[in-house]
């Protein structure tokens, strides 16, 4: 089992407000629906296109389906920028200048999850991790928005974050 899907993983729980209000297992977390944070990395091309990964089978949630570049939990003591960083550097190897675009409220398309959203952009080929990721895809805008809106093919929270990043 991959160490980003240990259901024993240590997640900070928050509140509606989004104030830490304690910790819990990973599994835990899912399971009884807490709310706890996320981030997801759109990382555009220097033509505007966009890199969208598809999550590995082995994943817990939404396997085979696509995604942000990057995306992942918040660790206990992580502010929403660190751990874009790091989940860009893990996911993908890449150490990119990060551009803040807002939050994604919890909520049903993003399983409990407060959402930081980052943009970036890069030219540079990423180098996806195999236990995390099945495929890259540089997409244009049009085909990333249909894709965001087929649930057969997509990630519940894609939408919502295009949407925050006025890709939809």
């Amino acid at each position: 089992m991959s160490p980003a899907q240990n259901p024993d993983e240590l997640l900070p729980v928050v509140d509606e407000d989004d104030r830490q209000v304690g910790v819990a297992p990973r599994g835990r977390v899912h399971r009884e629906g807490l709310l706890h944070r996320a981030v997801h990395v759109l990382v555009f091309d220097s033509e505007g296109r966009l890199w969208l990964q598809r999550r590995s089978a082995a994943k817990d949630t939404y396997p085979g389906l696509w995604t942000s570049s990057a995306s992942g939990h918040v660790d206990p003591g992580e502010d929403y920028e660190t751990a874009a960083r790091r989940e860009l550097q893990e996911e993908l190897g890449l150490s990119l200048v990060l551009t803040y675009v807002g939050k994604v409220p919890a909520g049903p398309a993003t399983q409990g999850e407060f959402s930081g959203v980052f943009s970036a952009q890069s030219d540079r080929q990423p180098f996806p991790d195999p236990e995390e990721i099945a495929e890259m895809g540089l997409f244009s805008l049009d085909q990333a928005r249909a894709l965001a809106a087929d649930p057969a093919r997509a990630c519940p929270s894609l939408a919502p974050v295009m949407g925050l990043a006025g890709l939809i």
